[in-house]
């Protein structure tokens, strides 16, 4: 066993993070006890839910194949995240892909594609992707592929694709298929009282008597965060001024035409007070709409998500009488963290730890990366003050990370046809940009650095370039090409601009005539997860 000097855990709160947790703990750590309890008072979020790759880290660790849970969860395919009319009203859409940028026979990488749009005007922003993803020619036609012969050359499925899935259903899937047919012991009830102590919670106590206590208590109680912020008042650091989304509100839509709407990527639209989600999964459509509050009332939000839902932004619009018989839900966010996340012997995760907003698909990220973190450290034999405080900073530093690139996504943006994108123009993302205080972040500073300063994206791995270059930030402009020929007189660009366009047409050509072969996502998921 390790970690012994804790022994025991009792996970407060259920849903998806805390049966992700449970079963997790389970897997790693058998001879432990783990209680985890929870209310049959207190709803879940459960909306559609929408993951990044890291989530099949999660499942591979658990022992779990597609096959397994996913029929479970009305669960499909994502490959790709598109955001549309985020640069400026009506101005179309771009897609940030799962996986590695395939820069075989580029002559200079990423630099390639900005060449050839500063040569070629009317290039399509979202081109870009489509010359360096080869599986951007199989999630634009709604397929997907195994790609066992390697026709799309660094696309691997089991790392590049991710899912959509019912959360509340997956929560229910691993409360009653993993974590308590392996020893997790399941309690409904409610908390009535938390009694502290010089090392954190003494215990626990429920509405009908029952004393929990446990050597490590993790607070899976939502926005609410009953242990961690409640009871031992951990500073909450908001994080309001950058990402003022603080509402939602979400729907469920039944398909009309399923093989057109059940797309393997998630697209989130800019509208005017923030942005509508559309979540595919196997038998229905979730929809939602992320707003501030500070710029519209939530009868005025609905409205707008109303006509959203019957505009052509829609794969296929809804009709006015179709929208209206639908079941609206409001959600209230806490965008921020807590100064700390494991205090004593309290650890936070999922909402109770933080939360940035819905895009990008973070929520589950955090949950099952903190996770991890948090089971090396309990993987030592024994856990001290010094490893809390390395646990709590890389979970800060991961989470302060995907705060920046979130925001960039609005940072970026040139939006301005309302006072809430107009806001957006004026905002100071970063103080330590103003006050001249370098970052070692890689947000705010690596976008300045290398876009402003260096005119490259020196990382071809992360996902500052795919959305820069979306929001149609150019690596050349007049001034750069004309030092560029300056410094390299024996380059002919006209030649190299020839070059490059062949060899990216070339490429296309060859991905979309293999995506042509590949089958259709519904079919694909007919015949390998819903078989009945």
């Amino acid at each position: 066993m390790k970690s012994k000097n804790i022994k025991s855990i009792t996970i407060v709160g259920g849903g998806t993070s805390g049966w992700m947790t449970a079963s997790l703990l389970i897997n790693k750590f058998p001879d432990k006890q783990i209680v985890l309890v929870e209310s049959e008072d207190i709803p879940t979020v459960g909306v559609g839910e929408s993951t990044l790759g890291g989530v099949n880290y999660f499942f591979y660790t658990l022992g779990l194949k597609d096959e397994d849970w996913m029929k479970e969860c009305n669960a499909s395919y994502k490959m790709s995240i598109k955001f549309t009319d985020f640069y400026d009203k009506d101005a179309g859409g771009f897609h940030y892909p799962f996986g590695q940028p395939y820069l075989e026979d580029t002559l200079w990488g990423l630099w390639d594609w900005h060449l050839m749009k500063y040569k070629n005007p009317d290039l399509t922003w979202e081109d870009y992707s489509r010359c360096y993803i080869p599986s951007a020619a199989l999630y634009e036609q709604n397929k997907i592929s195994d790609n066992e012969n390697g026709e799309f050359e660094n696309f691997a499925p089991a790392t590049d694709v991710a899912y959509h899935f019912d959360a509340a259903l997956l929560g229910r899937f691993l409360r009653d298929k993993y974590a308590k047919p392996r020893g997790v012991t399941h309690i409904f009830g409610t908390v009535q009282d938390v009694v502290l102590g010089d090392k954190g919670i003494e215990r626990v106590v429920l509405e009908d008597g029952t004393v929990l206590s446990s050597d490590l208590y993790i607070d899976c109680t939502g926005f609410k965060s009953l242990l961690l912020g409640d009871s031992l008042k951990e500073p909450f650091i908001s994080k309001a001024d950058v990402l003022v989304n603080n509402s939602a509100w979400a729907t469920r839509i039944e398909y009309k035409d399923k093989e057109k709407e059940l797309e393997p990527f998630t697209n989130g639209t800019a509208i005017e007070n923030g942005w509508c989600w559309n979540i595919p999964l196997w038998s229905r459509l979730g929809a939602g709409y992320v707003y501030s509050d500070k710029y519209v009332t939530p009868e005025k939000a609905l409205e707008e998500f109303k006509n959203y839902l019957m505009s052509d932004k829609m794969v296929i619009p809804r009709t006015k009488e179709e929208v209206e018989a639908l079941e609206f839900r409001p959600i209230k966010m806490r965008v921020g963290i807590h100064e700390r996340t494991w205090v004593k012997n309290v650890v936070a995760i999922g909402l109770s730890a933080g939360f940035i907003e819905p895009l990008e698909s973070n929520g589950l990220f955090s949950v099952h990366e903190f996770l991890f973190k948090l089971v090396r450290i309990l993987s030592l034999p024994k856990v001290n003050q010094m490893d809390k405080d390395v646990y709590n900073s890389s979970c800060r530093g991961m989470f302060e990370n995907f705060t920046e690139f979130v925001s960039l996504h609005y940072a970026l943006s040139h939006r301005d046809d309302t006072k809430y994108w107009q806001d957006i123009q004026e905002r100071t993302f970063s103080e330590k940009m103003v006050k001249l205080i370098p970052d070692r972040t890689v947000g705010y500073f690596d976008f300045q650095d290398l876009y402003m300063f260096k005119q490259q994206y020196s990382d071809p791995h992360g996902g500052i370039h795919f959305i820069a270059t979306g929001l149609q930030y150019q690596l050349l402009d007049d001034h750069t090409y004309a030092a560029k020929k300056l410094a390299y007189p024996y380059q002919n660009y006209n030649d190299l601009n020839t070059t490059i366009k062949s060899k990216f047409l070339n490429k296309k050509n060859k991905w979309m005539k293999a995506a042509e072969k590949a089958p259709k996502l519904t079919e694909y998921l007919k015949n390998r997860i819903y078989k009945d």
